[in-house]
């Protein structure tokens, strides 16, 4: 409990204080590369802080100057600020829809290209699909959690549809990666984070052009993601 109090302190001291920064900058010069720079370290140092180290495997196995819409799973709030500042460059990801009606967090939001989400809202969802679309086309990366929420035993989730409309729709490789260890240093559901070990698998990217369909496309996505998971953690 004590090494999450000390995450959650951190961030909730120097967040404020980043975006006292990062914001007017952002606004002035409509460039939001400083901004993401500030959040990813914000991000990795509030991991360290819980005692967590991470292993990276597969780096390898893309070429981190190419466009992808990144897919891995979901067992823990350990993995964003695990995940996120992994991918090489800026990526964007989703935001709850509510989070862009906050007046200056909304507007530094929409100047990083982050997406807004509202899965209650089929409309909406497709906008969201078209605005993730936008930014793709724009040269920056998507990262998403196709299960759309945390796994309870570390098992996947099934997986939402919209991730993959996106990739049929732009032809952008999909790369899947695996988080192992965030189920057990802080599961969903706990407060308390054990220090540990976790590890991000990067697989090799895939062409959605391979595939006649959406659903062949995510068995394939799901495949890959769950082949570097424990085996108790398989289907």
């Amino acid at each position: 409990m004590l090494r999450a109090l000390l995450a959650l302190t951190f961030w909730a001291l120097f967040v404020p204080l980043a975006a006292l920064l990062t914001f007017p900058w952002t606004f002035l010069t409509g460039n939001a590369d400083f901004l993401f720079r500030t959040a990813m370290w914000l991000a990795w140092t509030g991991v360290r802080l819980t005692g967590v180290r991470v292993e990276v495997e597969g780096r390898d196995r893309f070429d981190p100057a190419l466009t992808y819409i990144y897919m891995c799973n979901h067992t823990s709030n350990l993995d964003p600020p695990i995940v996120v500042p992994l991918i090489p460059r800026r990526t964007s990801v989703l935001v709850k829809k509510e989070l862009f009606r906050v007046p200056i967090l909304g507007r530094a939001m929409r100047l990083g290209d982050l997406v807004p989400v509202d899965r209650a809202n089929r409309e909406a969802a497709i906008a969201s699909v078209e605005r993730a679309a936008v930014v793709l086309r724009k040269g920056l990366n998507m990262t998403v959690f196709p299960e759309g929420t945390r796994s309870r035993d570390g098992k996947l989730l099934p997986f939402k549809k919209g991730p993959f409309h996106l990739a049929l729709e732009t032809s952008f490789p999909v790369l899947p990666m695996t988080i192992v260890g965030t189920h057990e240093l802080w599961p969903k559901g706990h407060f308390g984070v054990t220090a540990g070990v976790a590890k991000v698998v990067f697989h090799e990217p895939i062409d959605p052009r391979q595939f006649p369909d959406r659903d062949s496309l995510m068995e394939a996505v799901r495949a890959a993601i769950e082949s570097a998971l424990p085996e108790p953690y398989r289907s």
